[in-house]
């Protein structure tokens, strides 16, 4: 991408925070009492390009806990450590039309539904658990490092709120491990799932997580090697049908491109091959999502032609651009 695509870029990025900087609906979470401290009216959109180079407009640099942000990428980690027979067999792959912590499991498989959702979630920590034993966290925290680009770490206050308030989830790991989703104890798939939720990103780190992903598992600033090329694939299918939540559909339908979001403020979409976007509003609406993260993805979808069916959109002829 030469300079002046470069500049294209930046100014409808700048252009899109700015059309957004206004708007204040959604409430900060506090069910996690930690995450209520969060200031309101912080926002950072970054979008991260296959050359490495990240393109910000606002609170980038601010930290938050990435919260379920972190759910596809450790369902990469475990795609990629156990293969995707083992892990299918836990997890399946199917929307689920309620609510993202809803005590429920399909009912012929006796499984989570998706990864996206918390069940999933929680069923993939046990696995991950069960399979790197004691450093389950250290594994997964490193691979998470290996996308961002940098070290992670753990919010301790955040952890800790989470682990004294998280019962509705300690429930989900209890009913996983009664129906042999995995072996280790509910309390430690529980406190790994904690833990990884409870990990310290910006929205810079986020889009260049989400560029990981679009550069089929490598980092595009660093080259490393993260996720392989099988596990990206399964990762981008699950977050593409499941990572709104049970408005996956129109979220298919309006802006076209994979993504998930976490009650923290944060969102990651991926545009393959492409870009990885990061988004941070502690705004969210009722059902956990960001709200300006929405915005902002829907209006990049529309501005840029991002949507992955689009052919017609004028800004399209920006994609084969960034993709030199």
């Amino acid at each position: 991408m030469n300079s002046a695509d470069g500049g294209h870029l930046a100014r409808i990025v700048a252009e899109v925070h700015a059309r957004l900087a206004v708007v204040t609906d959604g409430e900060v979470a506090d069910y996690i009492p930690a995450l209520a401290l969060m200031p309101p009216d912080l926002f950072g959109i970054a979008v991260a390009t296959m050359q490495g180079e990240v393109i910000e407009a606002g609170d980038t640099r601010r930290p938050f806990t990435i919260q379920s942000v972190s759910k596809p990428f450790a369902y990469a980690v475990a795609l990629e450590v156990l293969g995707r027979e083992r892990v299918r067999q836990a997890v399946g792959v199917q929307p689920m039309a309620e609510a993202f912590n809803a005590l429920v499991l399909e009912p012929r498989r006796n499984r989570p539904y998706n990864a996206m959702v918390n069940a999933g979630a929680i069923a993939v920590a046990g696995l991950l658990r069960q399979h790197f034993g004691p450093a389950a966290f250290d594994e997964l925290t490193a691979r998470l490092s290996d996308a961002a680009g940098r070290p992670l770490a753990v919010d301790q206050a955040v952890y800790e709120s989470e682990a004294a308030t998280g019962h509705r989830n300690r429930a989900l790991a209890h009913l996983l491990h009664a129906a042999g989703i995995f072996t280790v104890p509910a309390d430690e798939a529980a406190d790994l799932y904690f833990r990884q939720c409870s990990l310290s990103v910006t929205a810079r780190d986020v889009a260049m997580m989400g560029a990981t992903l679009a550069h089929i598992g490598a980092n595009p600033r660093t080259g490393q090697a993260v996720f392989g090329l099988d596990a990206v694939r399964d990762t981008l299918s699950v977050m593409f049908s499941c990572g709104l939540y049970d408005g996956a559909g129109e979220w298919i339908c309006r802006v076209g491109v994979p993504a998930k979001s976490g009650v923290g403020g944060g969102l990651v979409a991926v545009v393959n091959r492409l870009l990885g976007i990061g988004v941070f509003s502690p705004r969210v609406d009722g059902a956990g999502n960001p709200v300006r993260g929405l915005l902002a993805c829907e209006h990049l979808s529309e501005d840029l032609g991002l949507h992955l069916f689009e052919s017609s959109n004028p800004g399209s002829r920006l994609l084969p651009l960034l993709a030199r």
